[in-house]
């Protein structure tokens, strides 16, 4: 609540009085319902499909840094010198580096497709409760497939 400070002073004349409002601050004076967390957190809330979807996205975001860099290196090796190429697509062919390769992949995947699932919620479609469920596990589903595909297509071409 806004009130006049009650010196006198109008602030309208040659006295400039910055002292002319007092600001009652009534959220100050009440007590937090000790029942209600603060700040409700992850382990307030009951896991659901979106949520975990955009815990996903975050993730792959940052799996697909990591794994740019390990292309980039891969790229880098092969300008450098053969030998520097050779055991760069050592570590890629070994079953560990296969298997990053395979992270990597889907991960680019996923986030493409969570991509796409927030270009459809950019253009205002999407948002009842059962779309959004459609979309989570049309983008898993569709991740998955196109992975197993991606590679399927790389061994059978080798």
């Amino acid at each position: 609540m806004l009130q006049h400070c009650g010196l006198g002073h109008n602030g309208l004349g040659s006295e400039h009085c910055f002292c002319f409002l007092k600001v009652e601050l009534i959220m100050a004076h009440s007590k937090p319902n000790a029942e209600r967390p603060l700040s409700p957190h992850l382990q307030i809330y009951r896991p659901a499909l979106t949520m975990v979807m955009s815990i996903l996205h975050r993730i792959t975001g940052a799996v697909l840094y990591f794994g740019t860099a390990l292309l980039a290196v891969w790229l880098i090796s092969a300008a450098i010198s053969a030998q520097a190429f050779a055991l760069v697509h050592g570590f890629m062919i070994s079953w560990f580096g296969q298997l990053i390769l395979l992270g990597y992949s889907w991960a680019l995947l996923h986030h493409m497709f969570g991509g796409i699932r927030h270009f459809i919620w950019d253009t205002g479609r999407g948002f009842e409760v059962k779309e959004r469920h459609f979309f989570a596990v049309l983008t898993i589903l569709f991740s998955l497939l196109t992975t197993l595909a991606v590679w399927l297509a790389v061994y059978w071409v080798r």
